[in-house]
């Protein structure tokens, strides 16, 4: 089974330097220097030993920031990892004979391409439904006409904003969603912190609603790998029961708990990434870009002249990365990360020479 398997490719990792790096979504801003100082000060005598297996402090510290309970709170390796603990613990390998339903691992499309490596993974079935031409959420009404969509599914998945189209959804819309699917939904918000609305209140109201965060995107935590998931606490315990023991390491506890005790120099860098957001956009639309509009820390913009895999090299040429899917719904995009107003101003002037 497992030569079978197709790995996630993730965006280039560059191995000469002078590249910039607008391919995978990172932050372009520093950890807070609290959260820098914090990890720095963790690197002692403590490395010897285990962590805390459950990372309890963190969890308190998260149930006070939703206003929920430690018991609302599962931490993980990345929220990648709780995305791969929510397949074992709720869907089954189509291999035991379970009805077709309880196999199901279902996602829009195109969304985050981690989800189908997972059921794959798992041995379940992967069931992806397109997204409307717009990159908008089809209604409930829509999703029951094309009766692709699987409203007892074992596990469903919104990305939510999306990627990569970096579209924003309304909780009114995820609310009619939810209310609709009988099996365990995962409202995916990674990219959530550059986006209008959230939808943490869902997880009050509905049992089997998940909200997925991470540190990664908005927390320039992606070196320490820390995801966590708000969830029913009987949710919370299934999950329990497939995680590894101390899954989070002792560093990326400590610079998590000292990410949250500085929110107000995170919530300012998310202003300016917004800020260069609305003048990228601007400035590629000038440019004949089409450009989609994003409530992400990147943009999906459609280049002029060249087909978007012919751009990708030519600006790879002139020392900018960016993500290009072969994807027959975003084949003709680009994906591009919202980088420092350095990076921006580098990535315009190298889109000014290959059209000059």
């Amino acid at each position: 089974m497992v030569h079978k398997l197709h790995p996630y490719v993730p965006g280039e990792q560059p191995r000469i330097r002078g590249l910039i790096k607008l391919n995978t979504n990172e932050n372009p801003y520093p950890p807070s220097p609290k959260v820098l100082e914090a990890t720095k000060a963790a690197v002692d005598g403590r490395l010897r030993l285990y962590p805390n297996p459950t990372a309890q402090p963190l969890r308190e510290k998260l149930a006070k920031l939703h206003k929920c309970a430690p018991e609302n709170i599962i931490i993980g390796n990345g929220s990648d990892e709780l995305l791969i603990m929510a397949v074992r613990a709720f869907t089954e390998p189509v291999a035991t004979g379970a009805p077709a339903d309880k196999c199901t691992v279902q996602y829009f499309t195109p969304s985050y391409s981690l989800y189908p490596v997972l059921a794959d993974i798992h041995g379940a079935r992967a069931n992806g439904v397109p997204l409307k031409a717009d990159f908008g959420l089809p209604t409930v009404a829509e999703l029951k006409k094309g009766k692709q969509w699987r409203f007892r599914a074992a596990l469903t998945f919104v990305t939510t904003p999306n990627a990569p189209s970096g579209r924003g959804y309304t909780v009114a819309e995820l609310d009619a969603l939810c209310a609709a699917q009988k099996g365990i939904v995962v409202l995916d918000e990674a990219y959530v912190d550059f986006a209008r609305e959230h939808a943490v209140e869902l997880v009050r109201k509905y049992p089997h609603v998940i909200v997925s965060r991470t540190f990664s995107k908005a927390y320039s935590l992606c070196f320490q790998r820390v995801g966590y998931f708000i969830a029913h606490p009987e949710v919370v315990g299934a999950l329990d029961r497939v995680r590894d023991s101390y899954n989070v390491n002792g560093l990326g506890q400590v610079a998590a708990l000292a990410t949250l005790g500085d929110l107000p120099y995170y919530r300012a860098n998310f202003k300016k990434i917004i800020a260069t957001r609305a003048r990228l956009t601007e400035e590629l639309t000038k440019l004949g870009f089409s450009v989609l509009p994003s409530q992400t820390n990147f943009i999906l913009a459609k280049p002029p002249q060249f087909p978007a895999e012919e751009w990708l090299g030519k600006l790879r040429d002139r020392k900018v990365l960016v993500r290009w899917f072969k994807y027959p719904e975003v084949r003709d995009y680009l994906r591009i990360t919202i980088g420092s107003d350095k990076e921006t101003d580098f990535l315009l002037k190298a889109v000014k020479t290959i059209l000059a």
